[in-house]
């Protein structure tokens, strides 16, 4: 059985890791869906909602650097069990508050900047594990396992959450404690001497050291030039926050449209997983990571002047499909450039930046939207998506001329 596995799953530290990253995030996205239809519940506000939002975000950037430091200097499996048992008593506490009638805001609020301190902490020590499990040479196969892991959560968590809620809140927050708490035991199994802690090279923790990982990203060309590359990307030519707009007043479907629109970027991220875990990525990656950019600002333009439903599906589909191989290079380029000591900090700013590019890529969609229209505004920014692809390797020659990702050295 074993045989017809990847060859990195075939790493059980690995495969470990992976359990907790499916198991951890079908919980996550299962209680976001609870949390979404109680906290709605107690004003009928779409601002609650915005502030749930913000309450689980602000921690993260706000907690990168010191996330960073810790993630460098104690072991990182002991970091990221730490944060998932974290979690495990955050949903825990969301039970009670369910329990209890769920009619009051602030519990919800407390306990999203609770899990946004856990996850702030729990990414860059867990993003960091892979390089230390696996040779160079299976990393991209290791990565786009995880990536597979986080695109099995997002699509079967809310349906799962959904289909519980319908039979009571409290099973949802029930199973979600369950499925962290199996999260942590994953990590917490995983054996302490391939994880150990590392040397530093740096000196005792300070302010230099704090801020090394932000120096070593815009000293080291490759780095920069990938993470600020998908920053760009995301932040013109993402289109997520203006679905409900499309599918109702453009493609004119209902609640279920909608509901097939979002999942078709993690369908084609999954497809695209899969492909990347099974079959290397080979050679001249840093000129397909500009050539996958800028598909998918094609994609975006097809999918802005698009009116027919298939037609936009497949748009959206094909846009994660390439994205996943965005970020599959991206990740490794990061991973294998950085020094193990310097990882859990360059994790932690390559966080903020992905998180950056979410959040403000949702904010300039909808202002853009308001200021030109939907359909201009996503065609826009798919071409600007585009420009950005061929203008980058003039930018930044080195990430244009990586060959094999797995020849790839720290700097």
């Amino acid at each position: 059985m074993r045989r017809h596995l990847p060859e990195a799953l075939r790493n059980r530290e690995l495969a470990r890791l992976l359990l907790a990253i499916v198991t951890g995030g079908l919980a996550q996205q299962m209680v976001a869906v609870a949390i979404g239809w109680q906290v709605f519940a107690i004003h009928r506000s779409p601002f609650d909602l915005g502030l749930i939002g913000l309450a689980e975000f602000l921690p993260v950037p706000l907690l990168a650097l010191p996330a960073g430091q810790i993630a460098d200097r104690l072991p990182r499996t002991l970091v990221g069990a730490a944060s998932l048992a974290a979690g495990a008593v955050v949903t825990a506490l969301l039970l009670v508050v369910s329990e209890s009638g769920a009619h009051k805001l602030w519990p919800f609020l407390a306990l999203a900047a609770a899990s946004g301190v856990a996850a702030a902490f729990a990414n860059p020590a867990t993003r960091s594990l892979p390089p230390q499990l696996v040779p160079p040479e299976l990393l991209p196969g290791a990565l786009a396992l995880r990536s597979v892991g986080f695109q099995i959560a997002a699509v079967g968590g809310p349906a799962v959450g959904g289909v519980l809620f319908a039979v009571s809140p409290n099973v949802v927050y029930g199973v979600g404690t369950a499925l962290n708490v199996a999260a942590f035991l994953a990590i917490a199994s995983m054996r302490r001497a391939s994880v150990a802690p590392r040397a530093s090279t740096d000196q005792a923790p300070g302010l230099r050291s704090l801020l090394l990982g932000i120096r070593f990203v815009r000293d080291t060309r490759i780095i920069l030039g990938a993470i600020t590359l998908d920053l760009f990307a995301v932040l013109f030519g993402g289109s997520v926050a203006l679905l409900p707009l499309f599918a109702r007043s453009i493609l004119h479907t209902g609640p279920i449209g909608l509901g097939v629109l979002r999942s078709a970027t993690a369908v084609g991220a999954l497809v695209g997983g899969l492909q990347l875990a099974r079959r290397p990525m080979g050679g001249r990656a840093g000129r397909k990571l500009l050539l996958v950019v800028g598909a998918f600002g094609v994609c975006m333009v097809v999918f802005g002047l698009s009116r027919w439903f298939p037609l936009s599906f497949a748009a959206l589909a094909v846009s994660g499909y390439v994205d996943m191989f965005s970020m599959n290079i991206r990740s490794t380029v990061v991973a294998l450039a950085t020094p193990n000591a310097l990882l859990g900090r360059v994790n932690a700013v390559e966080g903020v930046f992905i998180g950056a590019s979410n959040e403000l890529g949702a904010f300039e969609s909808g202002a853009a939207a308001a200021l030109i229209g939907a359909v201009p505004a996503v065609a826009i920014g798919g071409a600007i998506t585009i420009a950005l692809a061929l203008v980058w390797r003039h930018l930044f020659p080195p990430l244009a001329a990586v060959d094999r990702l797995e020849d790839i050295r720290p700097g």
